[in-house]
């Protein structure tokens, strides 16, 4: 039971049937007022970091979970002073209060995040092993309001801080936004070592003595694995084992696909928008899909049978300092080149930050990873789960290239076509490549005169 005037916000599940996530950083302390859909803190799910908006107003009493924290979802998370319950709103009640005699629980509409909605009947997870009811929030008092302080700090550091014995609220955060450092940690710890009683002489013994914790922390670097890279890992080894791959190549002259990008980047409608060779890659693919549709297709198991879609979401890889990340470009085969190319601008740019939402995350259908960005020439890309084909895009670099029966330098890149074998077979897939390849080596009237 909670009490009179104060209500707990349980972590919501934000539509995509997620179990768990990390709470990355709070944006508000004991003692501040907060309003209806005011972002209260970012929590990173098994897809992306997503800003939990409040569902009520009101003044908060105390954080229930430390930053840095994973927690399942149904597990309160907050504590709001709404000033009584009489006006309290009731849109986002806590999952604690028991439903009324004459409600079943089986009807009872459970809270999601704000903003998508809310879903009916009663929601039953998995209980995880270790982990207990939720412990009943007190009353947040002035003095331990005063004392408590909410650490920022990444969970590397968290572990670095756990091994060294450094109790992270005494550690001055010298980091962003009041962030605690690996430096801040270890300064700590050597600070407090040197105001140690002096050890006793370690007994002799007839093995070297193991190197102390420090040591070890100093040589090696733990990393939980969790949130986006978990999910990384987890879909990339299904599709590894799931889907029989095969990997063809295709080195191409883009010599003119470099020089249409360079003219798109001066007309007018391309002037608020960053034109790269990745775009007509894009657009490349996206003409051999219609010529090929069986490309874009994927394997239903249960039903037996082969899935075509004749629609294109476009996924386009991006690498963040989360763990890599598919966010897709939903009907991309119907834009004209400059929507598209605002498309990949702003796919790309809010990936990198870390705040894709999670609808764009779902429904691809055929991707591209632009591996040339590192400097790599080529691989074999790994199927995104669900879909029947992956294009690597190569770096584009100066080589020797017989052109109109003379050796030259001109542009060249090499592109890596990975698909399922059970839906295209080799001929199929080689014509997808061919036909991109083509559209690269001459995209005036093919790339440009399509939209």
């Amino acid at each position: 039971m909670t009490q009179q005037g104060i209500r707990q916000f349980t972590l919501p599940d934000v539509g995509e049937g997620l179990t768990e996530a990390e709470i990355l950083s709070w944006n508000v302390q004991p003692g501040d007022e907060v309003k209806v859909n005011q972002v209260i803190c970012e929590i990173e799910t098994a897809k992306a970091v997503v800003e939990l908006p409040s569902p009520f107003a009101g003044r908060v009493s105390d954080l229930l979970v430390e930053a840095g924290t994973t927690v399942a979802v149904g597990t309160p998370i907050i504590a709001v002073d709404t000033g009584g319950t009489d006006g309290a709103p009731r849109t986002a009640q806590s999952r604690t209060t028991a439903p009324a005699p004459d409600q079943p629980a089986e009807e009872k509409r459970e809270p999601v995040l704000v903003g998508y909605g809310v879903k009916s009947g009663a929601t039953r997870r998995r209980p995880r092993r270790g982990t207990g009811p939720a412990a009943v929030p007190r009353p947040a008092t002035p003095e331990r309001d005063t004392a408590r302080r909410v650490v920022l700090a990444k969970p590397p550091v968290r572990k670095l801080a756990k091994d060294l014995g450094v109790d992270l609220r005494a550690v001055t955060p010298s980091g962003p936004n009041g962030t605690v450092t690996r430096e801040d940690v270890r300064r700590h710890a050597e600070q407090v070592q040197s105001h140690a009683p002096a050890p006793r002489a370690p007994e002799p013994a007839a093995a070297e003595p193991a190197p102390a914790a420090a040591d070890r922390t100093a040589r090696e670097e733990r990393i939980p694995i969790r949130g986006v890279l978990k999910h990384m890992a987890t879909a990339m080894v299904d599709s590894a084992f799931t889907a029989p791959h095969v990997s063809e190549f295709l080195q191409v002259d883009v010599t003119r696909t470099v020089k249409a990008v360079r003219r798109l980047r001066q007309r007018p409608e391309f002037a608020d928008v960053k034109v790269s060779p990745l775009l007509l890659v894009a657009r490349a693919l996206l003409m051999a899909v219609r010529r090929h549709p069986r490309i874009n297709a994927s394997w239903d198991e249960a039903n037996q049978e082969i899935v075509v879609k004749h629609y294109v979401n476009l996924g386009i890889a991006a690498a963040t300092e989360r763990g890599l990340v598919v966010p897709n470009i939903k009907d991309a085969d119907r834009l004209p080149l400059p929507e598209l190319a605002r498309a990949l601008n702003g796919l790309t740019e809010t990936a990198r930050a870390g705040r894709t939402p999670p609808a764009d995350l779902t429904g691809g259908t055929i991707t591209i990873t632009n591996i040339g960005v590192f400097g790599v020439d080529g691989g074999t890309p790994i199927l995104n789960p669900g879909e029947a084909a992956i294009l690597a895009f190569g770096q584009i670099r100066d080589m020797p290239w017989v052109h109109k029966g003379k050796i030259r330098i001109r542009k060249v890149t090499t592109l890596s076509l990975s698909f399922d074998h059970r839906l295209i077979d080799g001929e199929l897939g080689s014509k997808v490549l061919r036909d991109v390849g083509a559209v690269l080596e001459n995209p005036e009237e093919m790339a440009l005169a399509w939209g």
